[in-house]
């Protein structure tokens, strides 16, 4: 059979029923004039109108229901030697497409034409664009633009190839060689966006680019500033290498230039160098800062190393790593180390300090391990170092003085009854007395409560049935140092170590039916490996007594309570329906018996005529054992008073909203029974509720003394109501507003962030004291949060005063003291901080206050920020007092570029001591 007559036969029983089906006839003339009889073992369905019956011994047979299914194995097999080589078909693969207006075979020229919103789909080829044309003869596909009904050009190619996209104004690319070429190419490679007049693409991993422009900012066709390059190569997800390169802004040259420059192109962190920044301070000179090597150690860790050098021979070392590991842990480590130096060798205000700061945060995922947990937060620093530190201006943490550190594990051992154990070291650091109080470590473990008198599914109802049992032991090594002595030999010489076993025994019972009674018995035993002795020879010596000693204590305690529930109606059809007061008064008692068997005398003269009582237990780790038999009665009444609304705001509630009037109003005292005098003490009262919506905390606390005062100041068993006085005499009170508002939503303000570099370093999560500035890291943004709660456009137009985002911090505090009649106000100051949008992209902070007692403004500190879109402006100004502080930044967000940046600052002078 020759080829001739093949092809009529097609013509004629295949062809003429699939006019309508364009692509497969591409796919059959393609079959037909390549020569290759041999294509797949695959058969081709297709759907056609029913066809005449062919003779029994024909090659092709139709198949059944109006379907025809064409062999793609002919019987004819090729001549073994025949001079004539068959040609390779181009198309190895599937190929998908679509039109919007039409599709187009010419099968003279080989092109099937797609217009308008084509797309095609070939391998891991998609093409999306207004015109496409393949070739499958020379297996070439070009794709352009076309024109609307204004005569603009619209549906710009759009070619992906695996994780590559390019966008361009036309496309020309061989799907066999897998070359190309682009005019006017748009790509993204990480952080840069590309754009190139005409781009050859080589081959899958290599691109030349000519007349190309790079840059960061997210519109490539009009960027804020771009680098204009006559050549580029570019290995996709490896490297940029360019030739000379020109900084261009806002369309104007600069003289920024480089003969050449490589750009490392990768999703993996890399290691490289951080270029300092160059400056000068008016007591340290000349000084290179921030300059150091990133890293990149591996995908769960990496190290940043920077320092810090003055040409008067001050330097600081930085060191600082982040790590974590998905669904197990993550945390960060910054260790801080300063050399400083003030002034000149010789002159009288030369002086010369070293700080540190170990700063280490661990956090365990809760899905790691459901019984065991560790995390660490550990924040220790010499007492100076944030008042002193040339590398941060962190006014909350240099006003603050007190630092905090806690490294601890908690676990737990699934028995019956449920074990728990921990053990942590902590550490606390007061930076005015530089005193450091360290527990290396503390140990506990308990047993959970035991009822003997009832079964694990047996309600615990009666007096036997509620009596319960729990065991705990604690045991600690305690020691108590100075900043200078912190990790020397001394430091360990005075550590105090002990354990203690506590087995409290307890139940609860109702009487009456309204009133609940609970009472509990208390049995501690103390183990110490330090005690002491008094001896007097011609003074007082106390002598450490190194050995194992215990004490045993026990007491009694028992309360009764209830609760009374009072209602005042008012009507339905009144604004305010109801208001409810809830009364829970509870009264307490508590025994505990002299310990006098651990006390001892000692002579306090020479004569040995005068004795006082001390105990070889004091200033012991647990404390000391009472040596006075103890009774007293605790009387507590506490009080919230609730309100029922008529909701105006919601039309279609049916139900009244409740207020909380007053969230807590609150009276404590105690009588001491085995008291010769003073047998009560002080009324405490304290006041608590929530304003405006609850975004106003107004709080009170205030201290009554039924008791008298003599002439020198000093309490009198003589009530005061009997010495002239009032029933009960002010001797302290305090008062608190806090209020937090935002205009996003209404709601409450932000600004509270644990997280924040104030807040680890011992100051307030929120912005009152001001925020804090790592002049190591000038990443952080005050559009940054915004930018994760928000996906609103600012560019749009529009009056934007109509919605100004801001957002409002106030913080008051009153408190008088009058415990000897001075009747004197010792503080009296408010606070104040806000964040607010000029202009879409300005924004503004500030942080101030002022005390009324000293008269005089506190700390006060204004933030001002420019969002240039790839670029970022920032002014920080601290205009007063001893931490006088300006800043300057601009520079390019990306951290690609994060080098090409101007800072000018002026920080204030730092006081040694």
């Amino acid at each position: 059979m020759t080829l001739q007559k093949i092809s009529h036969i097609f013509t004629k029983i295949v062809l003429k029923p699939l006019r309508t089906n364009l692509f497969h006839i591409v796919l059959l003339s393609f079959f037909l004039t390549t020569g290759c009889f041999k294509i797949s073992a695959q058969e081709i369905p297709v759907k056609t109108k029913p066809i005449p019956t062919v003779k029994e011994n024909d090659t092709i047979k139709p198949a059944a229901e109006d379907t025809i299914t064409i062999a793609l194995q002919d019987t004819i097999k090729p001549v073994k030697n025949d001079s004539v080589k068959k040609n390779k078909s181009g198309l190895d693969a599937i190929i998908k497409r679509k039109a919007k207006d039409y599709e187009k075979l010419d099968q003279k020229k080989k092109e099937l034409t797609l217009y308008n919103e084509a797309e095609l789909y070939y391998k891991d080829i998609e093409l999306k664009a207004g015109i496409i044309i393949m070739n499958y003869e020379k297996d070439e596909v070009y794709a352009g633009r076309i024109k609307d009904s204004l005569g603009n050009y619209s549906q710009l190619p759009y070619f992906k190839q695996g994780s590559n996209v390019v966008e361009a104004d036309s496309i020309h690319f061989n799907t066999k060689t897998k070359k190309a070429r682009v005019w006017n190419s748009r790509s993204d490679q990480g952080e840069f966006r590309i754009k190139g007049e005409i781009t050859k693409k080589e081959n899958d991993s290599v691109y030349f680019i000519k007349g190309a422009r790079f840059t960061t900012s997210k519109n490539i066709d009009d960027p804020e500033y771009y680098f204009y390059t006559d050549r580029i190569k570019l290995v996709p997800g490896k490297k940029v290498v360019v030739g000379f390169t020109n900084m261009v802004i806002a369309d104007v040259p600069t003289p920024l230039a480089l003969p050449f420059a490589f750009f490392p192109m990768t999703d993996k962190a890399e290691s490289g160098f951080i270029v300092p920044t160059f400056g000068e301070n008016n007591t340290r000179g000349y000084f290179l800062q921030n300059g150091g090597y990133y890293f990149a150690l591996s995908d769960y860790y990496d190290l940043t190393v920077l320092g810090d050098y003055y040409t008067n021979g001050s330097y600081g070392l930085r060191f600082q790593s982040n790590y974590g590991l998905r669904y197990k842990f993550n945390g960060n480590l910054n260790l801080r180390f300063e050399n400083t130096v003030q002034s000149e060798r010789g002159f009288p205000n030369y002086a010369k300090t070293r700080q540190y700061s170990i700063q280490w945060t661990h956090n365990q995922d809760p899905k790691a391990n459901p019984n065991h947990r560790f995390t660490a937060n550990v924040n220790v620093a010499s007492s100076q170092y944030f008042r002193q530190s040339l590398n941060t201006s962190n006014i909350g943490a240099s006003l603050n003085n007190t630092l905090t550190s806690s490294i601890s594990y908690t676990g737990t051992i699934r028995t019956v009854p449920q074990v728990n154990i921990s053990a942590a070291l902590r550490h606390s650091q007061n930076t005015n007395t530089e005193r450091i109080d360290m527990s290396l470590p503390t140990f506990q473990a308990s047993v959970d409560r035991i009822f003997p008198f009832a079964s694990d599914d047996e309600p615990k109802k009666g007096i036997f049935k509620n009596i319960n049992l729990q065991y705990t032991v604690r045991g600690e090594n305690s020691i108590q140092t100075t900043d200078s002595l912190f990790f020397k030999p001394e430091m360990f010489r005075d550590a105090r170590t002990g354990f203690q076993h506590t087995i409290p025994l307890s139940t609860n019972f109702k009487i009456f039916k309204y009133f609940s009674v609970s009472a509990s018995t208390n049995y501690q035993e103390t183990w110490v490996f330090n005690t002491i002795r008094k001896e007097y020879t011609d003074t007082l010596v106390v002598r450490d007594v190194r050995g194992f000693d215990s004490f045993r204590t026990y007491n009694f305690s028992s309360s009764i309570g209830t609760t009374i529930y009072g209602t005042f109606n008012f009507g339905e059809d009144k604004k305010i329906q109801a208001i409810r007061h809830v009364i829970r008064p509870s009264v307490s008692y508590t025994y505990t018996p002299s310990f006098d068997q651990y006390w001892d005398i000692h002579p306090i003269d020479a004569a040995g005529t005068t004795y006082r009582e001390y105990s070889r237990f004091e200033g012991g780790l647990f404390g000391t054992p009472g040596n006075r038999y103890a009774s007293s009665i605790g009387i507590g009444v506490n009080n919230t008073f609730e309100a029922k609304v008529r909701n105006d705001e919601d039309e279609t509630a049916t139900e009244p909203k409740k207020i909380m009037l007053l969230n807590n109003l609150n009276f404590q005292t105690a009588y001491d029974m085995a008291a010769d005098s003073l047998n009560w003490a002080e009324l405490r009262v304290s006041a608590g509720t929530n304003l405006l919506k609850d975004k106003m905390n107004v709080n009170f606390t205030s201290i009554l003394d039924p008791y008298a005062l003599d002439n020198a100041g000093r309490r009198i068993d003589t009530y005061n109501i009997n010495n002239g006085g009032s029933l009960f005499r002010l001797t302290q009170a305090n008062f608190t507003v806090n209020y937090s508002y935002s205009s996003k939503d209404g709601q409450s303000g932000a600004g509270n962030n644990k997280d924040s570099q104030t807040a680890r370093n011992g100051g307030r999560e929120d912005d009152l004291f001001g925020t804090a500035t790592d002049l190591s890291d000038n990443r952080t943004s005050m559009f940054d949060e915004e930018e994760e709660n928000t996906t609103e456009d600012k560019s749009s137009g529009g009056f934007y005063n109509a919605k100004l985002p801001w957002d409002l911090r106030l913080a008051y505090s009153l408190t008088y003291s009058n415990a000897r009649r001075q009747k004197e106000i010792t503080g009296n100051s408010i606070m104040v901080s806000g964040n607010m949008d000029i202009t879409p992209k300005w924004k503004m902070g500030f942080s101030t206050g002022y005390d009324f007692v000293q008269k005089g403004v506190t700390f006060t500190q204004l933030r001002f920020e420019r969002d240039l879109l790839s670029w970022r402006m920032d002014f920080n100004w601290v205009p007063m007092g001893v931490n006088k502080y300006w800043s300057f930044f601009i520079g390019i967000k990306s951290s690609v570029l994060s080098d090409i940046k101007w800072e000018k600052r002026q920080v204030p002078d730092r006081v040694l001591r």
